[in-house]
């Protein structure tokens, strides 16, 4: 079903480490909740994006990963479309990656200054993985990534090791609680979380 006057562009960005056993049918499988979304018949009559510049859904076989740069337009409803998505690529992962999310406000125009109305962008952070601990592995890099970037700003890399081993330690625990409560043998969630609405515009492009 193609989407007119769509609320939202909605851009999916990220690489997936596959299994080297994974073939293309089972990446169609996994992926059936975004191209079915897209109003597709297959994975591949919906890898292209919306925009030319973006390279869509590619399949790196000779790495095997999954690379998405991908746009569709959309509403809120993707938010459960790419959660079942992500239950899909946790059964092919071969270790534990980000995807982002961000939702463009179609209908928000920047260069209207009469205009109170904040835009409605949003964004989230989804986690896949084979295990709990592989997507824990992943949030972990992507916060330590994250903080020292910020705290790099002003201080020495070599004084961030205690915060590094702070983050460290509260994934610990969390993973520990997680053993304690036999959760594991539940299969793993893939999505992550989400930041709030509204705020500055994000540039489109991710990378």
């Amino acid at each position: 079903m193609t989407r007119y006057n769509a609320p939202f562009e909605i851009h999916v960005h990220g690489d997936v480490p596959l299994r080297e056993d994974v073939a293309y049918s089972q990446i169609q499988d996994a992926l059936k909740p975004l191209w079915q979304y897209a109003g597709a018949r297959s994975l591949a009559a919906a890898a292209e994006s919306a925009y030319e510049d973006e390279p869509g859904i590619r399949f790196d076989a000779e790495a095997h990963v999954l690379q998405m740069c991908w746009t569709v337009p959309g509403d809120e409803d993707f938010r459960q479309v790419i959660e079942e998505a992500c239950m899909g690529l946790n059964d092919i992962a071969a270790a534990g990656a980000p995807l982002e999310v961000s939702f463009y406000d179609t209908e928000f125009d920047e260069e209207d200054e009469s205009s109170e109305e904040e835009a409605r962008d949003d964004f989230m952070m989804c986690f896949v993985g084979p295990t709990p601990a592989a997507i824990m592995q992943a949030q972990r890099d992507l916060l330590v990534e994250d903080v020292v970037h910020v705290m790099e700003r002003h201080f020495d890399a070599s004084e961030l090791g205690s915060v590094v081993a702070a983050i460290d330690r509260l994934f610990t625990e969390r993973f520990d609680a997680l053993v304690s409560s036999m959760q594991l043998g539940k299969p793993p969630r893939g999505h992550g979380g989400s930041s709030g609405h509204g705020g500055g515009r994000k540039p489109r492009h991710l990378h």
